[in-house]
C-alpha cells in the first residue's frame, strides 16, 4: 500500500483504473485492525492498487475526499474508486479481507 499526503497526489492517482483507498488512524484499535486486514488483502491482490493516508498526518487531505465526494468522513473508512467515482465504501469493524473479497468480486 502506498501513502499518500496530499491532494495533488491523490489526484494524480490513475482515476480510470479501480483502486482502493484507505483512511486510517494511527491511534484507534479498530482502525489498526482495517488496516491490517487491508494490508494482507493486498499483499495477495498486488494486480489492484492500494493507498492510504493516516487522518492524524493529513486531515486536510481526509477532509477534502469526504467534501469531494459527499461522503460522511469516518475512521478507518475504505473506499473503492473508480472513473473518478466511488464504487463502494465502509467503515469501522465492516473492512475485513472476506468484504474487501466480496467488493471485488461485485466491482472489479
Amino acid at each position: 500500500m502506498k501513502k499518500i499526503n496530499s491532494w495533488n497526489e491523490f489526484k494524480e492517482l490513475d482515476q480510470t483504473t479501480p483502486f482502493f483507498f484507505l483512511k486510517n488512524s494511527t491511534t484507534c484499535p479498530i482502525s489498526q485492525s482495517a488496516y491490517e486486514e487491508t494490508m494482507k488483502f493486498a499483499e495477495d491482490h498486488a494486480d489492484l492498487p492500494f493507498y492510504y493516508l493516516n487522518v492524524q498526518e493529513t486531515r486536510e487531505l481526509s477532509n477534502q475526499i469526504a467534501e469531494e465526494f459527499n461522503i460522511k468522513h469516518e475512521s478507518p473508512q475504505i473506499f473503492l474508486f473508480s472513473d473518478n467515482q466511488v464504487r463502494y465504501h465502509d467503515s469501522h469493524w465492516n473492512i475485513t479481507y472476506s468484504s474487501l473479497e466480496d467488493v471485488v468480486k461485485k466491482n472489479v
